[in-house]
């Protein structure tokens, strides 16, 4: 089945979804991107609305004979999300769920490491927080960067990507206080990359080039107490 392509590239993705949120310029809104992907489009969003940027980083459970398929998702901070009916249904034992849990929490920390070298953690405390990703699948990694994100209380929830499949979305939804996505898809199957004419994996140092590039940019990222006491 063709698919109509919605995007150029996540930059230009960015750019669209951006429109979405004009409502929240000059706002206290944190722009929180999910790596790899989220990266580009996030930083585009925090461009056009001159927000915070901050990062969270879940990481897909994969099913072990079917790495592309996953059931679940975790980040280093405890969250941890499973799609129990995917975890019957192919039979993997409790150990085994724990097990590859594990090794995908190492992953996410090495990735912690390395990319909060440019970007500290921002303050998101009673403030709107907008998650980014480049396109929600089945949505659990979504759900895992949710719940990652609500330990550290904000006053609000919004995701917001460019495309979602009809399931994920849903999904999504009913677990957070606003979704924004551009398109919604009823196609099966599903694929992120099927929306966006150029399209490729990112790598780590695609990241953090995008991360030193904000920065270059000025992109406000996390307050400085001793900025703001020079200021008063």
């Amino acid at each position: 089945m063709e698919i109509e392509y919605a995007f150029l590239d996540r930059e230009d993705a960015g750019k669209r979804l951006a429109k979405a949120f004009e409502e929240y310029r000059g706002t206290e809104l944190v722009v929180v991107a999910v790596p790899r992907g989220g990266v580009p489009v996030a930083c585009q969003v925090a461009r056009r609305l001159r927000c915070q940027v901050d990062l969270v980083i879940p990481r897909k459970l994969p099913i072990p004979w079917n790495p592309e398929a996953g059931f679940g998702a975790v980040t280093s901070d405890g969250a941890l999300v499973l799609n129990r009916g995917m975890v019957k249904a192919v039979g993997l034992r409790d150990d085994e769920v724990e097990a590859i849990a594990a090794q995908q929490r190492e992953e996410v920390e090495r990735r912690t490491a390395d990319y909060r070298r440019f970007f500290p953690p921002v303050e998101v405390g009673g403030r709107p927080v907008a998650i980014v990703d480049d396109g929600l699948a089945s949505g659990y990694t979504m759900l895992a960067a949710v719940e990652s994100v609500r330990m550290r209380q904000p006053s609000d929830v919004i995701v917001a990507v460019p495309v979602a499949s009809a399931s994920a979305a849903k999904l999504v939804e009913a677990s957070v206080d606003s979704l924004i996505c551009l398109v919604v898809s009823h196609e099966v199957p599903f694929a992120v990359a099927d929306f966006y004419i150029n399209w490729r994996d990112l790598t780590d140092e695609d990241v953090n080039q995008y991360l030193r590039a904000a920065k270059q940019q000025g992109l406000p990222r996390i307050a400085d107490p001793q900025r703001s006491e020079n200021s008063t």
